[in-house]
């Protein structure tokens, strides 16, 4: 009875380090997380989602975790290098969102409407950022990004063994890779904003050596707030449709290259 008590102490042990481990990564990825890790969650709702990951993940990678464990690395050794993993694959994730963001500022300084309800987010940013960003987030976790997360996380096991520094010369070649992606993303959602701007600026200025007399700026300033908004009407769903098939070519392939 006693020995059987004991084995089981052990197992549960193991299982509680195996967790803890597991959590170290999981919790400092959904700090940065979209949709899991935004500001405007309350951080018990937060940690509850980072113990529900960890609970899905866990199970997977036990083995590898306990293999790590039992290769006497220092325990102290998987505090850094288990929350270094997870904030490279937060962050990676967070460019898609900052992506939203600056696709959505660079359609509103272009259709003159970034001053409308700037200050209306958690983190200030123009109307049209905000509408991104809120309608980009539902999209994902409506197709199912939870189960995408889990999947991306417990991949990561594989590219970033548990109780190593991944090598810094990596990670920078694939941040950079990353935030360049993020920049291409950003300008491919914004550039129908920037055509329709770059269209009508250069209509006034026909019109205004046709007629200088004619405060064209004044009379045409409606319709580029009437045109931005229509724009936003009709190309938002094709556009939040191109967003969220890069964030699943990276959720599928988290380290490899950009689609």
């Amino acid at each position: 009875m006693s020995e059987a008590l004991s084995d089981s102490l052990v197992a549960a042990q193991s299982g509680l380090a195996v967790g803890f481990i597991v959590f170290l990564r999981i919790g400092a990825a959904m700090a940065v997380m979209p949709a899991f890790g935004e500001r405007s969650i309350p951080a018990r709702i937060r940690l509850a989602g980072a113990l529900a990951f960890t609970a899905i993940i866990a199970p997977a990678v036990f083995e590898q975790v306990s293999a790590a464990l039992a290769a006497d690395r220092a325990p102290a050794l998987f505090l850094g290098t288990e929350v270094v993993a997870g904030l490279a694959m937060g962050l990676a994730l967070r460019l898609f969102v900052l992506a939203l963001q600056m696709a959505g500022s660079i359609a509103a300084q272009s259709t003159s409407l970034s001053q409308i309800l700037g200050g209306g987010a958690v983190e200030p940013q123009p109307a049209f950022a905000h509408i991104m960003v809120v309608g980009g987030l539902a999209l994902a976790v409506m197709a199912g990004l939870h189960v995408r997360l889990a999947e991306a996380l417990i991949a990561s096991y594989h590219v970033l063994p548990p109780g190593r520094f991944p090598s810094p010369a990596i990670i920078a070649d694939w941040g950079q890779i990353r935030v360049a992606h993020a920049f291409s993303l950003a300008f491919t959602l914004a550039a129908p904003f920037v055509i329709a701007s770059f269209l009508y600026n250069l209509t006034l200025g026909v019109i205004n050596k046709a007629m200088p007399q004619l405060m064209v700026a004044f009379v045409g300033a409606p319709a580029i707030t009437a045109g931005g908004l229509i724009l936003l009407f009709l190309s938002l769903p094709i556009l939040l449709g191109v967003w969220r098939e890069g964030l699943e070519l990276f959720l599928a392939n988290p380290f490899g290259a950009p689609g």
